[in-house]
């Protein structure tokens, strides 16, 4: 029997998660990058910030990562939706990114989205 392959996480800023977003979908795999704002040991659960964006992760499945408040941290994990429309990311992988830019992160995440769009568009206009 064959295993399940595992995805891998579309790069995705915090602000793009929003129910109108293609991100937005049950079981997404997705890669975020935020700041720590909160962990709490009992539940094992994260908040993570990018500017007005906020997200909670489960990092119950992680190990040797040691959680500083005000660091940057990396996550991939697959994207739970409750009903109520409030999403948990549920890490499988996390990193301590610490001295990256957030901003210029951001931004070069912009331009390769404009970069594949465009190359798509290209692509479609020669067949």
């Amino acid at each position: 029997m064959a295993l399940p392959a595992i995805k891998h996480g579309e790069l995705v800023m915090l602000k793009d998660l929003q129910p109108s977003s293609p991100f937005f979908k049950q079981g997404a795999s997705l890669r975020i990058t935020g700041k720590l704002q909160e962990y709490s040991v009992e539940t094992a659960i994260a908040i993570i910030v990018d500017g007005n964006a906020i997200l909670k992760i489960d990092t119950q499945h992680l190990r040797n990562l040691s959680f500083r408040i005000g660091s940057i941290y990396q996550f991939i994990g697959e994207l739970h939706i409750q009903s109520d429309n409030e999403i948990i990311l549920q890490a499988r992988v996390g990193r301590n990114v610490d001295g990256i830019d957030l901003s210029l992160y951001n931004q070069s995440l912009q331009l390769l989205r404009q970069f594949q769009a465009d190359h798509i568009k290209s692509h479609h206009q020669i067949n």
